[in-house]
């Protein structure tokens, strides 16, 4: 073979070797060991949360149109369980879904974990209610609504109005659709926690050194759960239920 000929058989030849290597390092192609994880497969707080809770409770935890998470006496009140089960299982008969694959969702196990982790990390705090002593986040005895309607004029009327439809701090707590959305234990979280990101004190900053007491929670929240009227489309809880066969 001439030189000439030699010469143009190796250019070939490396030009072929160069088209090859640029092609394998086209942009948008993909490198070995690469690939978009699987939405089973996310396991970032962060992502999760954004993807399946900031909608509801705010894209860092407050301001949504659901209680904020981002509230360290809340998660000082509930207990790991709870968090667990309502992501988990949702809450029958308000906008809580259920996020479990074996609740219907789509997040395993191991997803729902993440999120309480990340939940009582980001934002707990163990001393947030060490002041005073915690009230069960459940009710442990029944509440009165007709007492309950005397504590609501000592600790919610001066905001929420004498008959809780709207004041000079607070909207209307006896709203239907309000009513309609929250469940009995949502409202006595509420009672017990507050709405830091509003402004609403929780049960220790209703009355001037004068703390809500246990049974005084489970009056007030007996006489807002007594507020609610039926409205369509609303499931129909245990609570309303034993109301209306009365």
């Amino acid at each position: 073979m001439s030189a000439r000929r030699s010469g143009f058989a190796v250019g070939l030849t490396l030009a072929i070797v160069v088209v090859f290597a640029a092609c394998d390092s086209l942009p948008g192609k993909p490198k070995p060991g690469t690939h978009d994880l699987l939405h089973t497969e996310v396991v970032a707080f962060d992502a999760l949360y954004a993807r399946r809770c900031a909608g509801c409770h705010g894209i860092d935890g407050r301001l949504g149109p659901a209680r904020p998470l981002n509230d360290p006496v809340y998660l000082a009140l509930v207990s790991r369980d709870r968090l667990t089960q309502v992501i988990a299982s949702g809450v029958p008969g308000t906008s809580q879904p259920a996020f479990a694959q074996s609740a219907g969702g789509d997040l395993t196990d191991r997803q729902v974990e993440v999120l309480v982790d990340g939940l009582i990390s980001a934002w707990g705090h163990a001393g947030a209610a060490r002041d005073a002593s915690h009230p069960p986040y459940a009710a442990t005895a029944s509440g009165d609504q007709e007492r309950g309607k005397n504590v609501f004029a000592m600790a919610c009327a001066s905001c929420h109005g004498p008959e809780g439809r709207g004041g000079p701090k607070g909207g209307s707590i006896v709203d239907p659709s309000y009513l309609a959305l929250v469940s009995d234990q949502g409202l006595r979280t509420t009672v017990m926690a507050g709405r830091p990101d509003l402004g609403m004190p929780d049960w220790r900053g209703y009355v001037t050194g004068q703390p809500l007491s246990p049974q005084q929670i489970s009056d007030v929240t007996a006489w807002l759960v007594a507020q609610r009227r039926p409205v369509p489309g609303r499931l129909v809880s245990e609570t309303d239920s034993r109301r209306s066969a009365r």
